[in-house]
């Protein structure tokens, strides 16, 4: 097994219930003095993101007439400052980022509008996600589709090929990204509020009113190659963060009351130990099981709270290497307790048939 897991955090010896809610008592103590925001650090952070991501926007306009090839490489660095732009917006999304939440909620839309994401829509469907992260009762909103080895098999034939095309890794990250950006995010669920609703449609109406402005700007060919390219980068980038922090094969998925907030947190995120040029454009949200934890710590003090404590080094840990055997990772197998792919289904299958 590639991906190294270290310590695990549910042992083949459960802890008694007194150490248990001893050591949860303990960490809760020990998050609670990172989430404090710190406006300095808030401020700087979006000073040293956006102002570049503008620039790159200008260099990218004025590179198009001499390469292409430069526009383009300029193009995946914007898209790597879009991402950072997008934990900006994903802590404001928490409240995470300032005190205020009158602070929150505008650098949130703003943010949201660079992004192309509707703030108060997506607030909500992000709470339910940390809500529900490994449930495998509550699955639907703000997760990857997953299913488990019993289901796919029970599954029409029509609904596995759906399910093969979307875990595709071209699909998933290369078509996906851009129809989640460009179309997904136009449409409210229905079973969001009337606020959340309305927060799409203002959404929508205000990145009109962008796009018009930019292509004034740019020339609308010019805004839309560059806007398209941008997204499609951060877009791809952003899934697999996302895809990876819960996709990995010793994750958590129980069902009911087996299901525990603590471990899913803690064996169901994984520490994504990334270098660290690609932690600071990625927020620090490898550090994504001290972020399900409490969301309510600020991306810059993530790596702080994981080295304070013993405890919050005990779990999956995943490098750029090891986690690219996530890609093969599609099912989530109850027996084995692991996310296996197809060939481990195979097998199975020819076992029981022999």
């Amino acid at each position: 097994m590639d991906i190294q897991t270290h310590h695990s955090v549910s042992d083949e010896t459960p802890p008694s219930p007194s150490k248990q809610v001893e050591a949860q008592t303990s960490w809760r103590k020990i998050v609670a003095q990172y989430q404090q925001p710190c406006l300095k650090k808030s401020v700087w952070q979006i000073t040293n993101t956006v102002i570049p991501y503008i620039g790159l926007w200008a260099l990218m306009y004025f590179t198009m007439t001499v390469s292409w090839a430069l526009t383009i490489a300029l193009a995946v660095l914007a898209g790597l400052f879009l991402v950072r732009v997008f934990i900006i917006f994903h802590d404001c999304g928490h409240g995470s980022y300032f005190r205020s939440k009158k602070a929150n909620n505008i650098v949130g839309f703003i943010s949201g509008l660079l992004t192309l994401t509707p703030y108060r829509h997506w607030r909500w469907q992000h709470a339910v996600h940390h809500g529900t992260s490994g449930n495998l009762d509550q699955r639907g909103i703000g997760d990857v589709w997953t299913m488990t080895v019993n289901e796919y098999l029970a599954a029409p034939r029509w609904e596995r090929f759906c399910y093969r095309l979307t875990r595709n890794p071209f699909v998933l990250f290369g078509l996906i990204p851009l129809g989640l950006f460009l179309f997904y995010q136009r449409i409210a669920y229905a079973n969001a509020s009337k606020l959340d609703k309305r927060s799409v449609r203002v959404m929508n109406a205000t990145i009109l009113v962008y796009a018009v402005g930019m292509s004034a700007i740019f020339g609308f060919w010019n805004y839309l190659f560059i806007q398209l390219t941008v997204t499609a980068v951060a877009g791809t980038l952003g899934v697999w963060l996302f895809y990876v922090q819960h996709q990995f094969e010793d994750t958590y998925w129980r069902s009911g009351e087996e299901w525990d907030y603590t471990h899913s947190a803690m064996k169901g995120s994984s520490f994504y130990k990334l270098p660290k040029i690609l932690q600071w454009f990625s927020g620090n949200i490898g550090y994504h099981h001290i972020h399900h934890l409490s969301s309510r710590i600020p991306n810059y003090s993530l790596e702080q709270c994981h080295n304070a404590e013993p405890f919050f080094q005990q779990v999956p840990e995943l490098t750029l290497r090891t986690s690219l055997k996530s890609l093969k990772l599609r099912l989530w197998d109850e027996d084995s307790q692991k996310l296996v792919g197809y060939k481990h289904l195979r097998t199975m299958l020819s076992n029981k048939t022999a």
